[in-house]
């Protein structure tokens, strides 16, 4: 065979065998993602509000004060970043400045309404006035999953004697 021959037949060769299937790969490539690592536990922001109510044929003036509490017990959420409950202060006062009451609000007292995950991954949120009707004040509130938009809506009712009534917000479901 001459030179030329075999030049001929390498390049045939070299062509018929580029010319074939290409080779698969099973590899999948996957961009790697940095988790977010937990930061300082998360406080809400206090909270103060302050309504003049007619009730009873009376002026009063309602406190609502919400702060983060460090002596509860904090929660995670699934990535476990931890959150800093609340604690609720409600105050009644008279037209003289004097208190009808004060009355102090954790997630624990709303555990009667609450299922296994919200006792163990919500945090007190809210907790508003509503209205005056007949001898009761009437105040709503909710346990939520921090930074969510899942709550647990409540009922909370205080009588003319100082009795405190908390249910689950039927109306809201």
């Amino acid at each position: 065979m001459n030179y030329k021959s075999v030049l001929a037949l390498t390049f045939v060769g070299l062509l018929a065998t580029s010319c074939g299937k290409k080779k698969q790969h099973d590899d999948i490539i996957v961009q790697e993602t940095e988790t977010p690592q937990p930061q300082a536990p998360i406080r809400m922001q206090d909270y103060k509000d302050i309504k003049d109510v007619q009730w009873l044929g009376k002026q009063y003036q309602i406190e609502v004060s919400r702060t983060a509490c460090d002596s509860l017990a904090m929660v995670k959420d699934e990535t476990g970043q931890q959150f800093v409950d609340n604690r609720i202060v409600l105050k009644v006062i008279r037209q003289d400045g004097s208190v009808f009451c004060t009355k102090t609000f954790t997630k624990a007292a709303f555990n009667a309404c609450l299922d296994d995950d919200y006792r163990k991954t919500g945090i007190l949120e809210g907790f508003v006035f509503d209205k005056a009707e007949g001898n009761h004040l009437f105040f709503a509130a909710s346990v939520c999953h921090p930074q969510t938009d899942e709550y647990i809506p409540m009922v909370v009712t205080l009588s003319n004697f100082a009795e405190v009534g908390i249910s689950k917000d039927q109306q809201m479901e």
